[in-house]
């Protein structure tokens, strides 16, 4: 049986999950989801963390992180056998000049 997000066990068929949808909605089977273990304050810190990162940064510093982190995104297209997602429209004329 196929698990949601947060490792529930729901229906595989589209009529199992609509009538167990149905049951939820009216109130018969309660939808509750398990405790992942996280402690909330730990949640709540971490999603501030990048945030107060940035702020102590200065604007060399964040530069110099932004040019490593492009060094290495172009540096995995440097493979002889990449192909770019985008093909070039051959019937695009080109203008010279």
């Amino acid at each position: 049986m196929p698990k949601g997000p947060k490792g529930e066990k729901r229906p595989t068929d589209a009529i199992g999950l609509a009538v167990m949808i149905g049951k939820i909605a009216t109130g018969q089977v309660d939808d509750e989801t398990p405790d992942d273990g996280k402690d909330p304050a730990a949640k709540a810190m971490g999603s501030k963390g990048g945030k107060a990162r940035a702020a102590n940064l200065t604007p060399e510093q964040r530069s110099e992180i932004a040019k490593k982190a492009a060094e290495k995104r172009w540096a995995r297209t440097k493979d002889p056998y990449f192909r770019p997602l985008i093909q070039p429209n051959p019937f695009q004329l080109s203008r010279q000049i």
